[in-house]
């Protein structure tokens, strides 16, 4: 998927489906959250423990429905990290078609469980995340308050 270095696969099945034969609207956000782990997992993540995150917002744009029997394609990646949380955007075509389905937004903020706070994005996520994208190192740099690129958050 162009633009997307990471895809994963989900079949349509029938628990997806609402009433009137599509899926229901909320399953893309399930779709979202499963590409957003296999994206962790390849980043390196060594399971839910390590995944310090929440999710502070999430936005899905429906742009044509999807049926059972059909295979859904989810290319994400990282668009903008901040100082302590990073958007990820989703492309959610039929595999076999390439039809657009659904594109999505999330924001993830890392997150101190015991503090109850948010912390810095650390600088392994950073690394691996420039790796993954195929960016340069220091492409996902934390930015000092008032740089160009320093956006809050």
């Amino acid at each position: 998927m162009e633009g997307f270095r990471v895809t994963a696969e989900m079949p349509v099945i029938f628990r997806d489906l609402d009433a009137f034969g599509h899926v229901n609207n909320a399953v893309y956000l399930t779709y979202m959250e499963n590409a957003r782990v296999a994206y962790l997992e390849r980043m390196g993540g060594k399971g839910l423990d390590a995944l310090r995150l929440i999710i502070a917002e999430v936005t899905c744009t429906y742009r044509s429905p999807a049926y059972f029997g059909e295979t859904m394609r989810v290319g994400i990646r990282v668009s903008h990290m901040g100082r302590s949380s990073f958007t990820m955007e989703y492309r959610i075509e039929e595999a076999a078609s390439t039809r657009l389905v659904a594109e999505g937004k999330s924001i993830q903020v890392a997150y101190d469980y015991q503090a109850g706070r948010p912390i810095p994005v650390p600088d392994e996520w950073r690394r691996a995340t420039e790796r993954l994208e195929g960016l340069p190192p220091g492409a996902f740099a934390e930015r000092e308050p008032g740089h160009p690129d320093g956006a809050a958050g």
